[in-house]
């Protein structure tokens, strides 16, 4: 990409009430990043969720000076980077709809051709949490083709790199602020481990004000990057819950460690199962198994052939029509069943219970065995 592109890419990113769905808009209007400049203001007024505010803040020279600054800064400091329009854009991330338009990194953050995993939690993990986390990673550094991304904070996060890195698996941090600090502090010292088994990413500028809000951008990186993401312990309110309905929006599998109705530290992960927004899980087979992540060193999940399990008229009907179309989604299997999806769901939660089904990433739902 040119120069001026990036620079132009830098500005929007500088600019107030600009978000990433917005600057994309602009960019497909306007043809490149550096036209949107030479654009005639009342062309760029008529773009939807384009105000007279936004215009303003636009055309306010001071986002392009900021923008040749910060450009300077990732010259003379070789710092890596990567535009929406570049070939090698995590495809999972570039997916999503509001994707950074451009983020720095460092380390080894090439994706391609591999199982990618976020594993998120309370920064306040118990003991048992920290073992469990453990065990699962360690569980899965069979899939040697595996990436666990998290945010790098205290508590799960960091637990999940240290496993990662223990176990020979490539890991990403994502960061809430600029690569020239870390944050927290408490963690530099994994740093340079971290580089040498994986990298870090952020969309942030060097010097970035440290503010909360940054979280949230943060945790849609986490979300966008990952096949699926694993919630491990969690308050009924935080950031790992946010991720988690960052990756559900997406469309992507969110998974969670049930645990105990009255320890607070389980209620975020419940909430999420309770609400079919996460799927339970105990094991890493359990992943491997929804996750369709096949490995052989890893016992698979047993499940027994249901040959004399019950049925009811309804549940047989899901099984004769997943017969002749092996594999449907949620809607399509609803509609060739004629059934609403609220019982449909229902129905096939039973009949995953008993064996008979089996849920696919995607919400794609085929038969667990020949009936």
């Amino acid at each position: 990409m040119k120069e001026e592109d990036i620079i132009a890419l830098l500005a929007l990113q500088h600019t107030p009430n600009i978000g990433a769905i917005t600057a994309k808009k602009l960019i497909a209007h306007c043809g490149s990043p550096s036209a949107i400049y030479t654009e005639k203001k009342h062309k760029i007024a008529h773009i939807e969720r384009i105000g007279s505010a936004t215009l303003q803040h636009l055309f306010d020279p001071i986002h392009r000076k900021e923008a040749e600054k910060e450009w300077l800064y990732i010259q003379e400091h070789r710092v890596k980077y990567l535009t929406y329009f570049d070939e090698d854009y995590p495809t999972n991330l570039k997916n999503i709809i509001d994707a950074p338009i451009l983020f720095f990194f460092e380390g080894d953050i090439n994706l391609k051709n591999k199982k990618t995993l976020s594993i998120v939690g309370t920064r306040d993990m118990t003991l048992q949490g920290g073992a469990f986390c453990q065990k699962f990673v360690e569980e899965l550094s069979a899939l040697s083709d595996l990436v666990i991304i998290s945010g790098f904070a205290y508590g799960v996060d960091i637990a999940a790199h240290k496993a990662a890195m223990e176990n020979g698996l490539q890991t990403i941090a994502c960061l809430a602020h600029g690569l020239d600090m870390l944050y927290p502090s408490a963690h530099k010292k994994y740093r340079n481990q971290l580089l040498e088994n994986g990298g870090f990413i952020t969309e942030f500028w060097h010097k970035s004000t440290f503010d909360r809000k940054n979280f949230l951008s943060r945790n849609r990186i986490i979300a966008g990057l990952s096949d699926a993401t694993v919630v491990i312990e969690s308050a009924r309110k935080g950031g790992s819950l946010v991720t988690a309905d960052l990756a559900f929006s997406y469309d992507r599998e969110v998974f969670a460690i049930p645990g105990r109705p009255d320890d607070p530290y389980s209620q975020g992960c419940n909430f999420l199962i309770k609400n079919d927004k996460a799927r339970l899980i105990t094991s890493a087979a359990d992943l491997i198994y929804y996750m369709g992540w096949e490995v052989s060193s890893i016992a698979s999940k047993e499940v027994a052939t249901p040959i004399f399990v019950e049925l009811s008229p309804e549940e047989e009907k899901i099984v004769q029509v997943l017969k002749t179309q092996e594999k449907l989604s949620l809607d399509d299997l609803a509609r060739a069943c004629e059934l609403p999806i609220h019982k449909l769901s229902n129905l096939l939660f039973q009949m995953e219970m008993k064996g008979v089904i089996r849920p696919l990433p995607g919400k794609i739902f085929s038969l667990a065995a020949i009936l």
